[in-house]
């Protein structure tokens, strides 16, 4: 099968393969997939004109709304935390497109952006699992979630009952506040969304949503519990994927340069069809595996894909 915008010939059935087979390990860290599956395009299918971006986004629209259902359904969707993501997101998406297009359209500059990206993420990522591995846990709401969700998986005869939602106390111009599970978690609103606005512009070139960058920002530096974090953000993710998706398809009619800009559209609904899937899957085995195993296989990948581009980009 041909895809003309990524100007590739390839099996129909390899995208959606690979998109599960990503959304499979890098959901059960809570995290879409999308950081990894723009390096397979670029690295294994050959795919490095501005386009790649978008047609990333286009798995994040397809692919994440299942998990988004689910934090609603379970409860622990905190929407005041959404909507700030996605108000300071969004203008920052709009500016990473235009950037990656006027600035970063050279493949191997764009290479060694996504290096320095993945190279944060894995930084964050081992200093989050080293730090839980010290104080043997997060803070005391999420270990007494875990504590239960780990019950309720183990006693069928309880795992009807509802498990702890979150509920909503302040939500103002300056400060949202919600209880989770007894505590009382204060996020303050204008810092967060300033946040929001420059990880919104790393995504936007990127083409990601952001969601895997802003959440161990959220968890680490604001003390936000992890289980009512990601909702929020993955909520954030599909809303400024969708506008990432239409900035670029619009800078792809209008503006007048030779470069691929707008969305390989059969490419990226492919990948979310297998990324639909793999979420799901992923989420259902993420118990039954060392969450500490899960995240250093992920980490492991990251520093490859880091390691490679900053070697290719300086001719090592």
């Amino acid at each position: 099968m041909h895809f003309p915008v990524a100007g590739i010939d390839l099996n129909p059935f390899i995208p959606p393969v690979v998109g599960f087979l990503i959304s499979v390990l890098t959901s059960m860290g809570g995290l879409s997939g999308a950081f990894l599956l723009l390096p397979f395009q670029m690295s294994v299918l050959g795919f490095v004109s501005p386009a790649v971006s978008p047609t990333n986004q286009i798995f994040n629209v397809i692919a994440t709304p299942s998990g988004v259902y689910r934090y609603i359904r379970e409860g622990r969707m905190v929407f005041p935390l959404a909507w700030i993501v996605i108000v300071g997101t969004l203008p920052g998406v709009i500016i990473g497109a235009f950037v990656r297009i006027k600035w970063l359209s050279d493949p191997k500059q764009f290479q060694l952006f996504v290096a320095v990206v993945l190279g944060y993420m894995a930084f964050r990522m081992v200093q989050d699992y080293l730090k839980k591995r010290k104080s043997k846990g997060g803070n005391g709401a999420e270990e007494r979630f875990n504590k239960l969700v780990k019950e309720h998986s183990k006693k069928s005869e309880i795992a009807g009952e509802p498990l702890p939602r979150v509920k909503m106390i302040r939500f103002d111009i300056h400060t949202v506040e919600y209880d989770f599970y007894g505590e009382r978690f204060t996020i303050p609103v204008i810092p967060m969304t300033l946040v929001s606005f420059f990880v919104g512009i790393i995504g936007g070139i990127y083409g990601i949503g952001g969601a895997a960058i802003i959440a161990p920002i959220y968890v680490s530096f604001f003390g936000l519990p992890i289980y009512t974090v990601a909702g929020a953000t993955l909520l954030g993710n599909f809303a400024t994927s969708i506008v990432g998706v239409g900035v670029y398809q619009y800078l792809a009619r209008t503006s007048t340069t030779d470069l691929q800009i707008g969305p390989d559209w059969g490419l990226g609904i492919l990948f979310g069809i297998g990324g639909v899937v793999g979420m799901y899957v992923g989420a259902r085995l993420q118990k039954h595996l060392p969450a500490g195993f899960i995240k250093w296989v992920i980490i492991s990948c990251i520093l490859f894909l880091c390691g490679r581009y900053v070697i290719s980009f300086f001719g090592i």
